[in-house]
């Protein structure tokens, strides 16, 4: 009798922490740093890649106008692209910026030219013509709304994600609503970079900055992330979690490696002819690299985020406790691992499952007074 008393209450211990394992903080959520790889003719040339920004309780009113989600809706990525009808940043919903679909249950294993001009001419016409109807699609030259959409079909992304809080997201929302969303797009010191580096500085203050060095003054995506992860490393209430979304194969060939101005000089083989010209300059360029250009911002097997499997991302924040966040150092169950890993894994093998299991959460937090 005493021992299966024991069991018992050894049995109700072990779910209880379960419970709290899965249970949210209150009045948490979280924000991700996007990394999205370079690709095709103009990412060879300038292999720095993209920057944008995913907020889990923030989400598009129309492309160009916040407010807080509602229930069943996973957020919403704000990204600046040049030639968007004038504006300097706009907001698209998670699946569709990822895969030009509402559905994650829709998104191809597989696509070709043909299929992806057809999901997004899809979108576009049922959501983005409020941009203009003039607006241009983009081509190798000029950017245009087919960025928006669909970024998984062209290139590989690394989601750097942190916590957040209401009042935050509150006070983001407010101020994006009320700025001036007009283009001042320039390549070198007001990219997309620049502008996710503003945003990282709305919620984490004074904490990132352009750096002479390795990137001449500019704001790379490598480098945003590396301070991001700095950052985190020193602040572990942040709960930095790293995840890769993979490229959808068939489009175009896989995205190449993000990399600084320095490191994008050396692999592109400039450094030659500016030692030619210029041996010193050269010199201080791979110097620049070896000491400070190579950063190691990648862990060696991130978890990896399907289409039907981006709850790690899109779940509620997760309290400094919880054995499921990626500040554990989660290693990928794609790669083998540890029994949490392995958790992971089944927690995240179906998609109706996470679906249903998110909605509630997110309907156990509309309950708790609103600010918006």
């Amino acid at each position: 009798m005493l021992r299966t008393r024991k069991l018992r209450t050894s049995a109700f211990a072990l779910m209880a922490l379960a419970v709290l394992a899965i249970t949210p903080s209150p009045g948490r959520a979280q924000a991700a740093l996007l990394m999205e790889e370079p690709y095709g003719f103009f990412g060879s040339v300038n292999p720095t890649g993209h920057n944008a920004v995913y907020f889990q309780r923030i989400c598009a009113e129309t492309p160009v106008k916040l407010r807080r989600c509602q229930v069943g809706e996973l957020g919403s990525v704000l990204a600046r692209y040049q030639g968007i009808s004038g504006y300097d940043w706009v907001a698209i919903p998670l699946i569709p910026y990822l895969y030009s679909v509402e559905d994650a249950s829709q998104v191809p294993t597989h696509v070709d030219r043909e299929t992806v001009h057809h999901l997004r001419s899809r979108y576009h016409e049922a959501h983005l013509l409020s941009l203009g109807e003039n607006l241009r699609p983009g081509d190798i030259a000029h950017g245009g709304w087919t960025q928006l959409i669909g970024a998984s079909y062209e290139r590989r992304i690394y989601a750097f994600r942190f916590e957040t809080t209401e009042e935050q997201d509150d006070a983001f929302i407010a101020r994006m609503n009320a700025g001036d969303n007009s283009s001042h797009f320039e390549f070198f010191y007001n990219n997309c970079a620049d502008f996710s580096r503003r945003i990282l500085n709305f919620y984490l203050p004074n904490t990132f900055h352009r750096s002479i060095f390795p990137d001449a003054g500019m704001t790379t995506p490598t480098q945003t992330a590396y301070n991001l992860e700095r950052y985190a490393s020193k602040h572990p209430g942040t709960q930095l979690s790293i995840f890769v979304i993979p490229q959808i194969p068939g489009y175009r060939h896989n995205s190449r490696a993000n990399h600084g101005v320095a490191a994008s000089l050396i692999y592109n083989g400039f450094a030659i002819p500016i030692a030619l010209m210029n041996p010193y300059l050269a010199g201080a360029i791979v110097t620049d690299y070896i000491a400070r250009g190579r950063h190691h911002i990648i862990p060696k097997h991130p978890p990896i985020l399907s289409p039907e499997n981006l709850y790690a991302l899109t779940a509620l924040g997760r309290s400094a406790e919880n054995p499921f966040s990626a500040g554990a150092q989660v290693p990928s169950a794609a790669a083998g691992g540890s029994a949490v890993t392995k958790a992971i894994a089944t927690a995240n093998s179906g998609l109706t499952e996470n679906k249903v299991e998110h909605e509630q959460i997110l309907t156990a937090e509309s309950k708790e007074p609103r600010k918006d």
